[in-house]
């Protein structure tokens, strides 16, 4: 989800509540404690320069259960933000405390911004031998279309 999505969405709510990937609820006493540009340079395994920016949103939650960020409070330190970072409409990733540091996409469906898990991958792997991942099928469907089966008499054995 990208800053204006983001935005758009606040635009229209009257609270605001994030669900974690396990469909739980990050507790409505959360506070955003950062808002960034992130900026990675880095090479993948392949020896290919890549660049990656991205906005983070930090929530964080403290023993002050009377808290809630309104949604036009949120509006207002994103603007703040914007100016001060000059921020550019690109992905919004979201960091929260669980075991550990948590980092995940963000999404909104309509209601409530859903946190989705990040995977790690591979970005060279036609460079590191990674061989394609092949269709699995079940053996009980091999050999039932016309094409691939074999009767007795039709000389495919």
């Amino acid at each position: 989800m990208k800053l204006n999505e983001v935005k758009e969405a606040l635009s229209k709510l009257n609270e605001v509540n994030f669900q974690l990937p396990e469909g739980t609820f990050v507790p409505p006493h959360f506070h955003i404690t950062e808002v960034g540009a992130v900026k990675r340079n880095f090479i993948d395994c392949g020896g290919t320069l890549r660049k990656e920016e991205t906005i983070n949103f930090q929530l964080w939650e403290a023993d002050d259960f009377d808290h809630r960020l309104e949604p036009s409070k949120l509006l207002g330190i994103i603007n703040l933000s914007e100016k001060a970072l000059d921020l550019k409409d690109i992905p919004v990733e979201v960091e929260y405390q669980g075991r550990t540091i948590g980092r995940y996409g963000l999404d909104f469906n309509g209601s409530f911004f859903v946190l989705e898990n990040k995977q790690t991958d591979c970005l060279a792997k036609d460079n590191c031998g990674i061989p394609e991942k092949k269709e699995k099928k079940a053996l009980a469907t091999l050999g039932n279309d016309e094409e691939s089966s074999c009767t007795p008499g039709g000389g495919c054995c």
